[in-house]
């Protein structure tokens, strides 16, 4: 069982936190994370167009790319960050550009090395899976989707063909940040994806406070948070950790006994 499975068969939803790489202390701010109870991490990969982000990330991005932050700075990231949580699922989220321009082997067998569990390349639809996918796959990386709003039942098929680790519910039709979804839209068509899959279902975009994602934790199988964590990676600098820590407390509180509530 991989990591991502180990993490996602616990009788509770998981709380998966998003930073971006390079913007402030990237190990410390993990850390912090992982300390105050996210189950999985996604670790930004900077671009200069990120265009499925807000913002905040858009920001986190351009903060990381001045302070002249490399894919090898990334790949050292997950690989120090591996070795000091030897069990947390680690994620790599990012822009195809960054993944394939040395080839998808040289970037499969980097992360691998590194020990990445899995990928999410918001920009290569699974039409074109043959781009990075059958590399990943055969390096053990799981190619992690997206399914959207939009994502009818006559593409979801594709969607999930080759799809592994968790589906990756993007709630919104939009970019990441402050927009919400009704909660009985999240509820809708997380009973509708599981229909189809028997994949994990986190949910996020728009997510920000505990009681939020306390609401989809009673329904999702994971809980995704990004924007609100970025935000304060950008406000307080150095002194990051700390606010990480207490937003990330809660939010794994709500979200670890939100099926309690729910019983």
């Amino acid at each position: 069982m991989t990591r991502i499975q180990s993490t996602f068969a616990q009788p509770r939803p998981a709380l998966v936190c998003f930073i971006t790489a390079g913007d402030g202390d990237t190990a410390a701010n993990l850390d912090a994370l992982v300390e105050a109870g996210a189950d999985v991490i996604e670790l930004g990969m900077p671009f200069t167009d990120p265009m499925a982000d807000g913002p905040a990330i858009q920001a986190a991005n351009l903060r990381s790319l001045g302070a002249g932050t490399t894919t090898a700075d990334v790949l050292r990231y997950a690989s120090e960050f591996r070795a000091r949580h030897p069990n947390v699922p680690l994620v790599l989220m990012g822009y195809a550009n960054p993944m394939v321009r040395r080839g998808p082997e040289w970037f499969a067998a980097a992360a691998a090395a590194a020990g990445v569990d899995g990928v999410i390349c918001v920009d290569i639809p699974p039409e074109e899976d043959d781009a990075l996918g059958p590399a990943l796959r055969a390096k053990g990386i799981a190619p992690i989707r997206l399914a959207t709003p939009t994502t009818d039942a006559a593409r979801l098929p594709q969607v999930l063909a080759g799809s592994e680790g968790f589906l990756y519910y993007v709630s919104v039709a939009g970019i990441t940040g402050k927009q919400q979804a009704v909660q009985a839209s999240i509820e809708e068509a997380v009973a509708r994806l599981k229909q189809s899959t028997n994949l994990p279902i986190a949910v996020g975009f728009g997510v920000r406070t505990p009681e939020q994602a306390a609401a989809i934790a009673k329904v999702a199988d994971g809980v995704v948070v990004g924007s609100a964590l970025v935000e304060i990676c950008g406000e307080f600098g150095k002194d990051a950790p700390g606010k990480l820590k207490e937003l990330t407390s809660a939010l794994a509180s709500a979200v670890h006994s939100a099926r309690q509530e729910h019983a």
